[in-house]
């Protein structure tokens, strides 16, 4: 008997410590906006930084369809390199 009583209360006072801490867990519900709000600026974060390149990539292309010199209207990364 004194054997079993030796295993039986740490693991009771185990389970007692487990699901009290479980029940104190679920009453705060506040954390879980936070992250909400961290997940939406995120995304905003990500469509503004794609939009800069955008519109940039956007002025160029009109740029080039409504431009009268043949020059300015065809793009090459080395343009302007080898004239001296």
């Amino acid at each position: 008997m004194k054997t079993a009583l030796k295993i039986l209360v740490p693991i009771l006072a185990g389970s007692a410590t487990a699901s009290f801490a479980a029940t104190t867990g679920l009453e705060q519900g506040g954390n879980g906006m936070m992250l909400v709000w961290f997940f939406i600026g995120f995304g905003v974060m990500l469509v503004l930084f794609q939009a800069a390149p955008a519109i940039v990539m956007f002025a160029s292309m009109m740029k080039g369809l409504f431009s009268s010199n043949q020059a300015e209207a065809t793009f090459s990364p080395f343009k302007g390199k080898g004239e001296k």
